[in-house]
């Protein structure tokens, strides 16, 4: 009996003990998010770093992101890395770290975050256009030809993906099929600039 009663008392004050912690870390999220709001990156850091968890994926995926509205970007990439460390699956952690990677110019790094997302998620609609795009700028225009083409499959009236397409095919000498796309493009934005430009381009 007293024994039961020992197990009890420890399994209740585990309880009471985990409640504490979240309702800790719940106010360093809130205090983080409003200073957020208010565009006090640094400040929202060291709010949610007085309760930090280096095995809290959530900390880590938070603080990669205020680290990088701060400017800190190594310090951004660390956490992010921790993120992944601790989910090797996710995506987000992905999506996120490829801000402060491009802030500090490692475009091949980005790239293999892109490709490992889509090693992940072969469809992933943001990751083909973001690496469509890069390639776009590399002069690669075979491959970004390859990722746009899947995301217009499944949006083909996606404005970004259909000018950024129109002006590859411009590149690569397609201009029939860019006259198409830059016409479509200005179906969805009637006056844009871009659209406007690449079909002049191409008339």
């Amino acid at each position: 009996m007293k024994k039961n009663i020992i197990i009890l008392f420890l399994l209740f004050y585990g309880m009471s003990l985990l409640a504490q912690d979240f309702n800790s870390d719940l106010k360093a999220f809130r205090e983080s998010i409003e200073l957020e709001i208010k565009g006090d990156y640094s400040k929202a850091v060291e709010s949610l770093k007085q309760n930090y968890s280096s095995a809290s994926y959530e900390f880590n995926l938070r603080l990669g992101w205020l680290d990088y509205l701060a400017g800190q970007y190594i310090e951004s990439t660390t956490y992010y890395q921790k993120a992944l460390s601790l989910k090797p699956m996710s995506i987000e952690a992905r999506n996120g770290i490829v801000h402060p990677l491009l802030a500090l110019g490692k475009t091949d790094m980005v790239i293999k975050m892109y490709k490992e997302i889509l090693e992940i998620s072969p469809n992933e609609t943001s990751a083909n256009y973001r690496l469509a795009l890069i390639y776009y700028q590399k002069g690669q225009y075979k491959e970004a030809e390859k990722h746009l083409l899947l995301v217009i499959n499944f949006f083909p009236f996606d404005y970004d993906t259909v000018v950024l397409l129109g002006w590859n095919y411009y590149r690569m000498g397609k201009f029939n099929d860019a006259k198409i796309l830059f016409q479509k493009a200005l179906l969805f934005k009637p006056n844009d600039e871009s659209a406007s430009e690449g079909l002049k381009l191409v008339n």
